[in-house]
């Protein structure tokens, strides 16, 4: 049986990648950003990368150069090389591994996980980040779901953490957007894996909400997360055709 996402992540609005605001000393998905969500009680929305000793850590990109001084694959340094490079902005934050984050939310909040892609075509070759992030959820108490744009990458989850829903990171997929062969777009913009790889609800792009696949999923009861909502105008429009907002740069609204 495919787990449900825990109530609270219909209810709590989801900060993208941590409450993150660098003019406060907080670099998105630092641990200055998580501690900063859960004071303000909002969900936390993370995203992890496999470093070359296979732990996973939460960073958004595949290079360093972004979000830190360093240059370079994150995927070439090892957990123990990652942990000593510093985050722009960060007052000394330096990227942390999945069972730090862990600890420090320990079920406060709803956590929900992004697995970066690890095939580079949304291909079958996957199952390291996987594994690792597996590894790191066994035991832990609390809301929790993971998700991914690769369906394979939510396959290999079912298989690995069969306790803990997951779901797909889903959108419109223009070509123009994607470095992906145009008929890999045209497959994937319609969700066809759903059923196949044991997923419990979707994340869509918020400018592609009212896509019929969508909204008829929502219509058989498939809770549909939404991102990257980014002030109150778009929230209340989003809310018209999602159970939730992921959010970033403003303080989403809390139910009544």
């Amino acid at each position: 049986m495919t787990p449900r996402l825990h109530p609270d992540f219909l209810t709590i609005p989801i900060a993208h990648r941590a409450l993150h605001d660098v003019t406060e000393g907080r670099p998105e998905n630092s641990r200055a950003a998580v501690c900063a969500a859960i004071d303000h009680g909002y969900g936390i929305e993370i995203d992890l990368q496999l470093t070359a000793d296979g732990q996973a850590v939460v960073f958004h990109d595949y290079d360093l150069s972004r979000l830190t001084d360093a240059k370079g694959p994150l995927r070439q340094r090892t957990a123990a090389e990652a942990a000593g490079i510093r985050l722009k902005n960060g007052d000394g934050e330096t990227i942390p591994r999945l069972s730090e984050i862990l600890d420090l939310v320990r079920g406060a909040v709803p956590l929900l996980i992004e697995i970066k892609d690890q095939d580079g075509g949304m291909g079958p070759d996957v199952g390291p980040l996987e594994q690792a992030t597996a590894q790191a959820l066994a035991g832990y108490d609390g809301p929790v779901a993971v998700m991914s744009f690769n369906p394979y990458s939510v396959a290999r989850l079912a298989d690995l953490a069969p306790a803990v829903p997951r779901g797909l990171v889903t959108e419109g997929y223009d070509p123009a957007d994607w470095p992906l062969p145009a008929e890999t777009c045209a497959r994937l913009r319609d969700i066809p894996d759903f059923d196949a790889c044991k997923a419990a609800f979707v994340s869509h792009d918020k400018t592609d909400l009212a896509r019929p696949r969508v909204q008829q999923l929502r219509a058989d009861g498939v809770p549909v997360l939404c991102w990257t909502i980014r002030s109150p105008q778009e929230e209340t429009a989003a809310r018209e055709f999602a159970d939730n907002v992921t959010f970033e740069g403003y303080l989403a609204r809390h139910p009544s």
